[in-house]
């Protein structure tokens, strides 16, 4: 429903990307945040009224519950808001516009027009972010045996997760999905252009929020056998005048740890190079609740609400 001030409903505003996303929302001048009394949060009939009446609705719900609110918001027809998903629910789903406006010169104009957006999911920004201009630009063949690292903090997890590191005594690092099925592999695959699975080993650590997501190539093994500065130079040009993307060429002490973007919406990009060894590790460093979650979905919301933007 269109008005002077665009009005956002966030679907789920108690779990931490709804608050994330709100407190952001807090901040823009000319939003009308709408919002449901906790005892109708979970009743249909009140959040598809709700719907009804805002120009966009944010899903922060659990997978089967978006599909549900979404199918909600579509049955309005003509009074069916924008819809911006921050499950994994529509990611890879063709009706929908992947939310990572860095991915491609034209994505940024495919979310302002669209009427259906999902929000990346905050390990495949960090390997899609690494990998799609390299593979763009045919220095990593889409078949390449692909390998990606990651490690988050706990705030990612969802609540159970979340209490088990706040409990004394909590685990103090943790592999997990360690049967490779880990549902963020379909849209990093997809988007970062690879059409051979990844193997994909996330991982939490005892600290609240921070990510940072590695992939290991062996040089040689590349078209035309590139250097790190060649790696680093693609993704340099690809990311020029980005607001919320930079590279970096590595770090002197061979260190990097996962929490310095913390409550920030940046992404770092690192080259990490070994010449004589012809070995590179690529790495990306991110708040997974900042671009990796609720910074992201507020990026979209400014472009699919023609706010403009604003660095971070």
């Amino acid at each position: 429903m269109a008005s002077n001030q665009p009005s956002v409903f966030i679907d789920g505003e108690a779990g931490t990307t709804g608050l994330g996303i709100r407190k952001r929302l807090e901040t823009i001048p000319g939003i009308v945040l709408r919002s449901l009394p906790e005892a109708q949060r979970k009743d249909p009939s009140a959040r598809r009224d709700m719907m009804a009446v805002s120009d966009l609705v944010v899903l922060c719900l659990p997978d089967d519950a978006a599909r549900d609110a979404a199918a909600s918001a579509t049955a309005l027809g003509a009074d069916a808001p924008k819809l911006l998903d921050a499950s994994t629910a529509h990611r890879v789903d063709p009706e929908w516009i992947y939310g990572f406006p860095e991915m491609a010169t034209d994505q940024p104009g495919q979310i302002a027009a669209a009427a259906k957006v999902a929000n990346p999911g905050c390990y495949p920004t960090g390997a899609i972010g690494l990998l799609r201009p390299l593979v763009d630009a045919g220095l990593v063949p889409p078949d390449y045996p692909i390998t990606i690292n990651a490690v988050s903090g706990y705030s990612g997890g969802g609540r159970s997760m979340i209490a088990a590191h706040d409990r004394e005594g909590g685990p103090a690092f943790e592999l997990y999905a360690l049967g490779l099925e880990h549902k963020h592999v379909p849209e990093i695959e997809r988007f970062a252009g690879l059409n051979r699975r990844p193997i994909f080993v996330p991982s939490v650590g005892h600290f609240c929020q921070g990510m940072l997501v590695s992939v290991p190539l062996y040089l040689d093994d590349l078209p035309g056998r590139p250097t790190g500065a060649d790696l680093r130079e693609v993704l340099h040009v690809f990311y020029r005048g980005c607001e919320h993307v930079a590279v970096a060429a590595g770090t002197r002490d061979g260190k990097l740890e996962p929490e310095a973007l913390n409550d920030t919406d940046r992404l770092e990009l690192y080259v990490c190079a070994n010449e004589r060894r012809r070995q590179a590790v690529l790495v990306a460093r991110l708040d997974n609740l900042g671009k990796g979650a609720s910074g992201a979905a507020v990026q979209n919301l400014r472009l699919m609400l023609d706010l403009g933007s604003r660095p971070d």
